[in-house]
């Protein structure tokens, strides 16, 4: 990916992320909703790599860690520095989703006291014709 130079300047001039590259490689994979097992298969190492460049004990080489912001969807240089976008928290996403499925549940009680509504009426019809 080729970047502008008033992009490279535009990322420069937004505040870095303060975190380390520890933070910003767990950040970025619990944003994706990846587990450190899923991430460790995917870039071929083990569990126990990822939790170390998680918690800042060691660094990815540069291959892996190209291959890392690949799969987690940040440029290498957020991944690095903290400079450029940072992912998405995934909050909204789950909020929304939630919001959505409560809507829809909503929904359907409503279509289904509407039935219940018209058989009611239909039963009382029928009764209220008998007594007559």
């Amino acid at each position: 990916m080729r970047l502008s130079t008033d992009q490279v300047m535009a990322m420069l001039r937004r505040p870095a992320d303060n975190d380390t590259l520890g933070g910003r490689i767990w950040r970025a994979r619990d944003a994706m909703g990846l587990s450190a097992k899923d991430l460790a298969d995917r870039l071929g190492v083990r569990t126990d790599t990822i939790s170390a460049w998680e918690r800042d004990r060691s660094e990815p080489r540069t291959n892996r860690l190209f291959m890392l912001a690949g799969m987690l969807g940040v440029t290498p240089a957020w991944l690095i520095a903290g400079l450029g976008e940072a992912p998405k928290d995934d909050l909204s996403n789950t909020l929304t989703g939630q919001l959505r499925d409560q809507l829809a549940q909503v929904k359907k009680l409503h279509e289904q006291t509407g039935k219940a509504i018209c058989a009611l009426e239909m039963e009382l019809n029928r009764v209220l014709q008998d007594i007559q």
